[in-house]
């Protein structure tokens, strides 16, 4: 049976660790949820399995922890779990922003849809990486 947090010495430290525990979750999956500029760019990019997985470990640590929580530290993890599903769920149904070949990588592109930059080949039909690498995804959890 799961024991019982009393009041403590180091209660009131390991509190404050908590708290910053699941402010690091918290701000780690809104930075990938594209809601925060990211520190190292300057920019607001959207990551949606990143800020799954930060959701997925709050989640977890709220499990882990069921029924030794204070009463301050349920109400933080719950309303932080709370905000980042929603935000979550609308950043998944917003549309992706579509990026130009041009912008990724900075070079200009052929005016022409059919045309190819000099030296390059054509890519195969089923050289999609990412048909790949979708094949290989066995789970994908929801929040909806």
């Amino acid at each position: 049976m799961a024991e019982i947090q009393k009041d403590t010495l180091g209660s009131r430290e390991d509190t404050a660790r908590f708290f910053d525990l699941v402010s690091l979750f918290g701000t780690q999956a809104m930075m990938a949820l594209g809601k925060l500029a990211n520190p190292g760019t300057g920019k607001a990019e959207k990551h949606l399995d990143a800020a799954r997985l930060f959701i997925d470990l709050l989640e977890m640590v709220e499990r882990k922890t069921a029924g030794n929580l204070t009463p301050d530290e349920t109400k933080v993890l719950k309303a932080t779990l709370t905000d980042l599903r929603l935000m979550f769920v609308e950043e998944a149904k917003s549309p992706a922003p579509v990026a130009t070949p041009q912008a990724e990588t900075g070079e200009p592109q052929p005016e022409d849809k059919g045309q190819q930059p000099a030296g390059s080949e054509p890519q195969a039909a089923n050289e999609n990486p990412q048909a790949t690498d979708e094949s290989k995804v066995k789970f994908r959890k929801k929040y909806e």
